[in-house]
């Protein structure tokens, strides 16, 4: 279905990857190369869905209010302001571990929900982001320069 789009679909699977949609961006951004889509492009666009993506799990939780968070999660304000001290000057690390599978996107809710530094958190989540599908880009030619098979 994403692959029918191209890199559209690419970068709109890429972006709900990175929210709590469970699937592969990964998968897409392969068959993208394996069909013989541009290596930067495919990349580029893989990257940029994805950092938006999370950057948008990051508005969600800094709308966050701390008496609703003390409702329902049962969290004392003053839980969340002492996580708020640990973390600050530390968002652009904590953000490099956004692209992780399953944890990432509440990393990314945890940190907009603390209030964290804006740019810290976008530039630490875009490194991490970026380096993730640059990895699996290189993998995935790789594999197809080897085979000669087709990819999927």
């Amino acid at each position: 279905m994403w692959t029918d789009l191209g890199y559209t679909g690419l970068f709109l699977a890429s972006f709900f990857a990175a929210t709590i949609l469970p699937f592969s961006s990964e998968m897409v951004l392969s068959t993208i190369l394996a069909a013989g889509g541009d290596p930067i492009i495919s990349l580029s666009l893989a990257t940029l869905g994805n950092w938006m993506g999370g950057l948008t799990s990051y508005w969600l939780g800094w709308l966050g209010h701390f008496d609703r968070i003390e409702k329902f999660l049962r969290l004392k304000e003053q839980t969340l302001i002492k996580w708020q001290k640990k973390v600050k000057n530390k968002e652009g690390w904590i953000a490099l571990f956004c692209w992780l599978p399953g944890i990432g996107d509440i990393i990314a809710v945890v940190l907009g929900l603390l209030k964290s530094n804006l740019w810290r958190t976008a530039i630490g989540m875009l490194v991490g982001k970026s380096l993730r599908y640059i990895i699996w880009g290189l993998i995935t030619l790789e594999v197809i320069s080897k085979t000669n098979l087709p990819f999927f």
